[in-house]
Formats: structure tokens, C-alpha cells, sequence
């Protein structure tokens, strides 16, 4: 008789579905097969490498011995303070690097321990459309209601499903365009 137990995922996996990029990408890998020429406009990925200044940088960098620990949870200084004063240069927002910066390996981290953090399961989420997909992979992990608002080509107004909110409807994704940051 067999007594192990099997190992169950969380039912909150069970919502979780294939990456929409990772769909998109296979979709482009079979039309280039096919011998058509598509331009990627997708994820934003380099199509050039690095300067060899900067791949010869890295090399000396990793050759350093001090340079193999992990970073601070909150990132370097340096790396802080150039994000503020990247917000201030291009948006006009004054951050202060130590208490309002947090650097993170990539958005969708972000997006998921926000969403952890103040969504509770039925809270409300406004989701733009069209919009980043993980708006909307992350908030159905964490179980929170989609109420989505459209978005309309080339204006800064969209309609906003304001009536009929509830209180703790209180994550609002909103696109930036960066088209005109001045």
C-alpha cells in the first residue's frame, strides 16, 4: 500500500495561465518558420549587444573579489539617487532616494508584492485596456476583481468606471506614455 501523500499546488494556480509575451513569442517563432519577416515589437528585448566598453566594464567587475555578495535590499545608493534624478529630469517628481525608491529586478515584481500587500481577495482592481498583462495574470493570483476602464487611442482621456465603486476597489494601474514627458 502506498502512503505518500501527493503534494498539492495552491488553488490560486489554478487561475494562472501561460504569459501572454511567452504565447506571442511562439506565435512570431512559427511565422518566421514560415519564412515571414517580423519585427518584434513585444517585450523591448536589445537587438544590439553591449558596447565592449561595457561588456569589458562587467568582466573587470566580476574579477573584483568584494563583488560576488548580494546587494542591500533596498539597492546602492547610487543606483537610488540616479532614479530620482532620472524622475526629476523627465516627470518633474522630486523622490527622496532612501525612503521612496525601491529598485526591483523587473515590473512584474513590483506589480505582484503591490498587489499582495493591499489586495485582499473581491477587492476591486482598475485595469486599463489595452495594458500591461500582468495587471490583470497578477490581481487573478491574488484573486481580486478585474473591473477593466478602456483606454482611447492617441488621448489622455479614457473613462474611468468611477460609479458604483466601493471603498475597497484601491489599486488603480495606469499606463505612462512615454511619448511626452515634458
Amino acid at each position: 500500500m502506498d502512503t505518500t501523500k501527493k503534494i498539492e499546488p495552491a488553488r490560486r494556480l489554478n487561475s494562472v495561465s501561460e504569459y501572454y509575451f511567452s504565447r506571442k513569442l511562439k506565435e512570431i517563432a512559427e511565422m518566421n518558420a514560415k519564412g515571414l519577416d517580423i519585427i518584434s515589437l513585444g517585450i523591448g528585448s536589445p537587438d544590439l549587444p553591449p558596447s565592449e566598453e561595457a561588456i569589458r566594464t562587467l568582466c573587470d567587475s566580476a574579477c573584483q573579489t568584494d563583488s560576488h555578495g548580494y546587494q542591500p535590499c533596498v539597492g546602492i545608493p547610487e543606483l537610488r539617487k540616479a532614479f530620482a534624478d532620472w524622475y526629476k529630469q523627465w516627470y518633474r517628481v522630486e523622490l527622496n532616494p532612501n525612503t521612496e525608491i525601491q529598485p526591483l529586478i523587473g515590473s512584474k515584481e513590483g506589480i505582484l508584492h503591490i498587489s499582495m500587500a493591499f489586495l485582499n481577495p473581491g477587492d476591486g482592481v482598475l485595469v486599463p485596456n489595452p495594458g500591461y498583462p500582468t495587471y490583470s495574470s497578477v490581481s487573478h493570483l491574488v484573486e481580486a476583481r478585474i473591473i477593466p476602464y478602456d483606454l482611447k487611442s492617441n488621448q489622455y482621456k479614457t473613462n474611468i468606471p468611477i460609479r458604483g465603486l466601493r471603498s475597497e476597489e484601491i489599486v488603480f494601474w495606469l499606463n505612462l506614455s512615454c511619448r511626452n514627458r515634458r
